[in-house]
């Protein structure tokens, strides 16, 4: 409320009636500006931050993207402006008669004398409110279109030689599926674009993304997502910049975003929706340790199932000769030498198939055990990460008494820089 000193902005004029002829001629006259200057200084220094709660009425967003509106009960009218800045916030626009709650400060437009609230936040009153309300207009929208129609989702590649991730850098989603990837395919190659997953424009740096991974022609398969939060931090992915992009892809796209409750217009328009990016990992490439499993024993399977053949059928063969008697022994005695000759044959080249088998997996297992980084450590290397693991590649990413992790075959070493030695590194004369 007002306090009594602050009446003092008006100290100058008559306490007597407006009204009254007689009054003297006042030392000061004041002119309409500085009125309502005052005023407005009154209101403002009186009335701290509030919330009010009402119903939204004449709301009209501007070229400029203000927002003028009133909250009304069923006895006053409160009027409103929201400033472009703080309506971009605003996932859609409210309808009249919505019942809102508006944060703002009370001040008064001196140009028209007009008493307004500058609103800063509007929420909604029902769960989730204006939220919901954006993300079923957009859903309903692109099911019209058809874009959600199950036919229209791309099968993913069952081997992918290069997978495309689109999330944030410095986010735990991106180190999740990077490890998962490593784990079960060390032999694909990751192509990462970096870009914001939330605030303003994100939608647009998202999109852009996706499209120019697309373009490159590299991936087989894209995962775009992030890591979990609320329905604020996870609404770019709810955006239609994000929703066209995704459609528009030639490739097939995965969608991860948030925790498996939280559904999302890029999940509903992707090829396929993993509930975290780490299970999206696990979608888009096969588990190399069971495919070096299965392939290890197919030629010992093979083996046993062709030779459990040949002994079935050599079992009923030899039970048909003694049905037809000794007496036609001799006909079929050049049948059973064909037979063992064959099945002779055959074992010998069995073998043979069987050894170039294992020499081929021998090789496959070579390579793949030259491509893993696992490798690499195991022959003395090792890598250094900081602390949020980004790996330092030269003496120019050290600094004297920073701590870093070393990465060697059987697990970490913590350790910290005390000396740098190299090349044309300026900081080893310092």
């Amino acid at each position: 409320m007002p306090k009594q000193s602050d009446f003092g902005l008006f100290s100058g004029l008559s306490e007597e009636p407006f009204m009254d002829s007689t009054a003297p001629t006042p030392e000061r006259i004041w002119s309409v500006s500085e009125v309502n200057g005052a005023i407005r200084k009154l209101i403002e220094g009186s009335v701290d931050t509030l919330w009010v709660r009402g119903e939204v009425g004449n709301w009209k967003r501007y070229p400029s993207g203000h927002c003028y509106f009133s909250v009304k009960d069923d006895r006053s009218e409160l009027r409103c402006v929201m400033f472009a800045r703080d309506a971009a916030a605003l996932p859609t626009d409210p309808d009249d008669g919505m019942e809102v709650r508006v944060l703002g400060n009370l001040t008064l437009y001196e140009k028209k004398g007009a008493y307004q609230m500058s609103v800063r936040r509007l929420e909604s009153e029902g769960a989730e409110g204006l939220w919901r309300i954006a993300f079923e207009k957009l859903r309903s929208q692109l099911e019209t279109e058809g874009l959600l129609d199950p036919a229209r989702k791309q099968p993913l590649p069952k081997h992918p030689a290069v997978v495309g991730i689109v999330t944030s850098t410095t986010g735990a989603a991106l180190r999740d599926m990077i490890s998962v990837l490593s784990r079960r395919a060390p032999w694909v190659r990751v192509l990462v674009r970096g870009t914001r997953v939330q605030g303003e424009g994100a939608a647009n740096e998202i999109a852009e993304a996706i499209n120019d991974l697309v373009a490159t022609g590299e991936p087989e398969v894209v995962i775009v997502g992030r890591g979990g939060g609320s329905i604020e931090d996870l609404w770019a992915f709810n955006e239609e910049p994000v929703a066209r992009a995704i459609s528009g892809s030639t490739i097939p796209i995965v969608s991860a975003v948030g925790h498996e409750i939280d559904v999302t217009i890029s999940d509903l328009i992707a090829d396929l929706r993993a509930p975290t990016p780490s299970a999206a990992a696990e979608e888009v490439v096969p588990d190399g340790v069971g495919i070096r499993e299965g392939l290890s024993q197919m030629p010992v399977e093979l083996a046993k199932g062709l030779q459990g053949m040949f002994r079935r059928r050599r079992t009923m063969m030899e039970h048909a000769l003694s049905r037809l008697g000794l007496g036609i022994d001799r006909r079929i005695q050049p049948v059973q030498q064909m037979l063992d000759h064959d099945f002779g044959r055959l074992q010998i080249g069995l073998r043979g198939v069987l050894d170039l088998r294992r020499q081929r997996l021998m090789g496959a297992e070579g390579k793949l055990d030259a491509l893993s980084p696992l490798a690499t450590l195991k022959r003395g290397y090792s890598v250094a990460r900081t602390g949020d693991g980004q790996v330092l590649r030269s003496v120019r990413d050290f600094v004297k008494g920073d701590r870093f992790m070393l990465r060697v075959s059987d697990g970490e070493v913590i350790a910290e820089t005390t000396e740098l030695r190299g090349e044309n590194n300026e900081r080893n004369r310092e």
